[in-house]
Parts: C-alpha cells; sequence; structure tokens
C-alpha cells in the first residue's frame, strides 16, 4: 500500500512546510507593524489612539509570531496548534486597532489571510467556522467597545458587515475547497494503492509463470527476466556492460533467432536448448509496442508442448479404438466361430484339435486386449478380484509356451511355496505381463544370445510384486526416463504404446509399474500391487 503523508491526507500528522509557511507569514506580518511603527515610517500608521497599547501589541505579538514559527517546525497537535495561533492573530488585529484606528482597513485584509489559512488547515467543518467566527466576534466586540467607550466610531458600519461577511465567506470556501482536496487525495491514495497492488500482482504471475518471459531491448539488452527464463540463460554475468545482460553473450542462438524475426524472415519452430543441462525450450517472439524496438521473448518448454501434443493425440487414439473396436471384434467372433465349428468336425485329427485350440486361445487373449484398450480409453472402472500371483504366473508361462515358440529362448518362474494374494482385474494383470514378456524377449538379449526372462513373485512390505527381468544390455539413463511417454519407442516396428498402456492398466487398478535398473547388467519392470485386504474402488 502506498501512503503519502500531507496535511490533507493525514490531519494530524501536519506537514512541515504547510504549517512552518503559515506561521512564517505571521512572524511576517508582526515585523511589517514593528518597522512601520518604530521607524520614521510610523506616521503611514496615522493617529494613534493609544500609543503605548500599540507598542505593547506590536512588541507581544513579535515575539509570540517567533515562538509560533518555531513550534511549527514539529508540530505534535494541528487542530491546537492552527486554533491557537489564529486566536492570538485575531487578540493582536483587535488589539492594534483599537489602537490604531487609522490601521484597521489594513491589518483586516492582513487578518483575512490568516482566516483562510485556518480554515484550510483544520480538519473539520465545526473547528473551521468556530475559527471564522472568532475573528468575526473580535472585529464586532471591538466595533462596540470603541462605540461605547468614545461616543461614536470613525468607521461605519458597512464597512463592519462588508469585513465580517468576507471573513464568513473565505473561510467557508477556503474549507470546502480543503475538503475536496481531502477527498481527491485519498481517492488517488486509494487509487494508487489499487494500482500497485495490481502491480505487485502482474509481477508475481510474470515472476512465477513457467513460460520464461524476456524484455530485450533494441541493443539487444536483458531489460527485465522472470525466474523461469533466468533459470534458463543461467547467470549470465560475462556478458553485462553498462546497459545490462546482452543477450548475445546470454544465449547467441536466441539472439540469431530474434533478429531473424526482426528482419522479418519466417520464424524458426524447432525447439533449442540454451545449455546442455536445461530442457529444450520453443521461443515466441513479439514486439511490446507497434512502434518499439523493444521485444518480448517467450520461451515455451518443449516438453510441456510435447505433452499437450501427446494428450490430443491419445484422445484422437481413444475415439479412433472406439470406432475401430467392432472392426476388429466382428472378425474375432467369426474365427471363434470357425475354430468351434472346426472342433466339432470327425475329420480333425488330434494333432489339429491343439492348434484349433491355440487359435480359440489367442482369439480370446485378443479380443481381452481390444476390451482393455477400450476401457482404458473410455476411463472405465477396473473390476478387482482376488488372485494368487504364484499360480497366475505359472499357468501365464505355461499358455505362453505353447502358445508362442520361444525355441531356444528361455522362460521361467521364480515363485515360492507360499501363496501370494492380490486385489487386481485378471484380465488387465495379462495384457501387463504379455506386454513385459514380449519386450523381454524381444529387446532383452544379448547380440547372438538368447534371451533369458524370469518372472518373479515375492512380497516386500505387505505388498504383493511381480518383476519380469532379462540378462540383456539393459536400458540408457536418458531413455529410462521416457520409457513409460506414449508414442516413445527406440523401434522402427513399435508404436510406443505398449508400456503406456501397461502403466495406465496398473493405475486403474490401484498398482504400479516401474523400471528397476539391475546393477550387474538387464532390466527389471516391477508391478506393484494391492494387496487382498486393500479397499475396493467405489
Amino acid at each position: 500500500m502506498l501512503q503519502r503523508h500531507s496535511i490533507l491526507g493525514r490531519i494530524e500528522s501536519a506537514p512541515r512546510r504547510e504549517l512552518y509557511f503559515f506561521a512564517l507569514y505571521r512572524t511576517l506580518e508582526a515585523a511589517i507593524l514593528a518597522g512601520l511603527l518604530f521607524s520614521p515610517l510610523s506616521d503611514l500608521l496615522g493617529q494613534q489612539r493609544h500609543p503605548q497599547l500599540g507598542i505593547a501589541v506590536t512588541v507581544g505579538y513579535l515575539l509570540a509570531s517567533v515562538i509560533l514559527l518555531l513550534v511549527a517546525r514539529n508540530p505534535r497537535v494541528l487542530t491546537a496548534t492552527v486554533f491557537v495561533s489564529l486566536a492570538v492573530d485575531v487578540l493582536a488585529g483587535a488589539l492594534i486597532t483599537h489602537a490604531m484606528p487609522a490601521a484597521t482597513a489594513g491589518v483586516a485584509m492582513m487578518l483575512l489571510f490568516n482566516v483562510a489559512s485556518a480554515a484550510l488547515l483544520l480538519p473539520t467543518a465545526r473547528w473551521a467556522m468556530a475559527a471564522t467566527l472568532m475573528a468575526v466576534g473580535a472585529l464586532t466586540f471591538e466595533f462596540i467597545w470603541t462605540s461605547v467607550r468614545h461616543n461614536g466610531n470613525d468607521r461605519s458600519v458597512a464597512e463592519l458587515i462588508m469585513f465580517c461577511i468576507s471573513y464568513l465567506a473565505v473561510g467557508y470556501l477556503a474549507h470546502q475547497i480543503s475538503q475536496r482536496a481531502r477527498h481527491s487525495e485519498a481517492l488517488a491514495d486509494k487509487r494508487g494503492a489499487e494500482v500497485a497492488n495490481l502491480v505487485e500482482i502482474n509481477e508475481l504471475i510474470i515472476r512465477r509463470m513457467r513460460t520464461g518471459v524476456l524484455v530485450v531491448d533494441a541493443e539487444n539488452h536483458i531489460k527485465l527476466a522472470n525466474e523461469a527464463a533466468s533459470l534458463l540463460l543461467g547467470d549470465g554475468s560475462e556478458g553485462r556492460d553498462d546497459g545490462g545482460v546482452l543477450l548475445t553473450h546470454a544465449a547467441p542462438e536466441l539472439a540469431r533467432r530474434l533478429q531473424r524475426w526482426r528482419n522479418g524472415w519466417q520464424a524458426d519452430d524447432t525447439p533449442m536448448q540454451l545449455s546442455p543441462d536445461q530442457p529444450e525450450m520453443q521461443p515466441r517472439f513479439a514486439r511490446l509496442l507497434a512502434d518499439s524496438e523493444t521485444s518480448l521473448i517467450f520461451l515455451d518448454d518443449a516438453t510441456v508442448v510435447s505433452r499437450r501434443a501427446e494428450s490430443l493425440t491419445l484422445a484422437a487414439l481413444g475415439r479412433f479404438s472406439a470406432s475401430l473396436a467392432h472392426e476388429i471384434r466382428n472378425p474375432l467372433a467369426a474365427i471363434n466361430y470357425a475354430v468351434q465349428l472346426l472342433e466339432e468336425s470327425p475329420h480333425i485329427i488330434d494333432g489339429d484339435k491343439r492348434l484349433l485350440q491355440i487359435i480359440h486361445q489367442q482369439c480370446q487373449r485378443t479380443n481381452g486386449i481390444v476390451e482393455s484398450v477400450l476401457g482404458l480409453a473410455r476411463r472405465e472402472r477396473a473390476n478387482p478380484e482376488h488372485v494368487d500371483l504364484n499360480t497366475f504366473v505359472r499357468r501365464f508361462i505355461d499358455e505362453y509356451q505353447q502358445s508362442l515358440s520361444i525355441e531356444t529362448d528361455t522362460l521361467e518362474s521364480v515363485i515360492g511355496n507360499k501363496p501370494v494374494p492380490a486385489l487386481v482385474d485378471l484380465r488387465h494383470l495379462q495384457q501387463v505381463v504379455t506386454v513385459l514378456i514380449q519386450n523381454a524377449m524381444n529387446y532383452g538379449r544379448l547380440p547372438g544370445e538368447p534371451a533369458r526372462v524370469r518372472v518373479r513373485v515375492f512380497q516386500a512390505e505387505s505388498r504383493p510384486m511381480i518383476d519380469v527381468m532379462d540378462r540383456g544390455p539393459g536400458i540408457p539413463e536418458a531413455v529410462a526416463s521416457q520409457l513409460f511417454r506414449p508414442f516413445f519407442t527406440t523401434s522402427e516396428h513399435g508404436t510406443g504404446l505398449g508400456l503406456y498402456i501397461a502403466r495406465e492398466l496398473c493405475r486403474a487398478n490401484q498398482a504400479t509399474l516401474e523400471y528397476v535398473a539391475v546393477p550387474g547388467g538387464g532390466s527389471c519392470f516391477r508391478i506393484t500391487l494391492p494387496g487382498p485386504h486393500a479397499l475396493l474402488p467405489a
């Protein structure tokens, strides 16, 4: 909040300058009066009715003015200081008018400014009118006292009335002006505080934005940079001169693109990396003003843009898979029906019947995969059931070995004697394990050697787990961080959706799928499932 200390904004804390000038004017009045009285120019004051009274009042008024001038340097209470000051002025003016009748008009005119100043400085209308009435009453009392004491008065009643009306009008107008000024300043303070708060909010928003924001002038000096941009640019102190950090030193490639954009060339939309340890970012340029050479540079994190594109692609894939479901189910249903007819034929030998069983099993598995993918696209809930993982893995490996020829490759299970119960959707678990084993068979082998894959079932911290391990070359750290990203693949024939769908199926079952590095070589994918006593999803 902005705080402004002034006579109009903080009434009880008077500014020294306004009150000091008021006291200085009073001292000037007293000095002029004393100068005229004690100089050869005393004849200008006319014939004096009470010379001794005039001298005493002039000297006293001068001393009082000096004291009030010193008090005005550090006022404690504004109302009392102003009111006492005006009382001194009015008393001195009334006494001088009585002692020097010829100076009455001049004294009354000088006192008019004192009344206006007091009405301007006093905080309320009550105090302002009280001060004005005090001056009017003093002039009226002096006029009546002189008329009674000396059996008449050289001045006319009209003159008295005009001065009284002038005092009342000037006092009222001065106070109204001060009230309007107070109101205007209070409104200005409020608007200023609101603007200051908005500026702070805008600065906070820009500073905390994930998008980097730079303000660069025509000479490529960086004038402003938010936190995200500062992290991307680093210190950049070696490129600093009198105008600030030079963009050509902090980010030469970014400066080159900015110059190309200023020259009207087509903008380069390819992501760029300012330093090896920073993520890729995509710059965007805009002018701060239409006729200004100052430019705004927005640095968008390319990974965020990529995630948005992936989300749109996955959404399109979900709609596509829903429309493709019927086209896949119809051939599967026809194949199943044909297999059933062939199994009932008396001309089929036993060896061929085994092949028909394999075809029937694979049709059922393919239909289950289609159902899982559709359920994932539609965000359908899983249907968990109690499963013994030892029994599941043993049966799964037997069916896998019977349905697929693994030739010299080996696939074995590592299970214990005690059951390992879990709560999971059996169709989802079968699809996840199938994806992991197929990846291990395809990529988990050393050149010229067969694949050796093991499926281990165990419990850790009361959580059932399944590890799919191979003895291949392992996965580099840079690739491991992107394994579960959709459409990420290192194979020319892969889609990059296998591990992503597997992890999403695990999430649907309140399970986790993670890659665990193996120190001695190879890879391990671990499925951590809910225990048998976990709460079923509502």
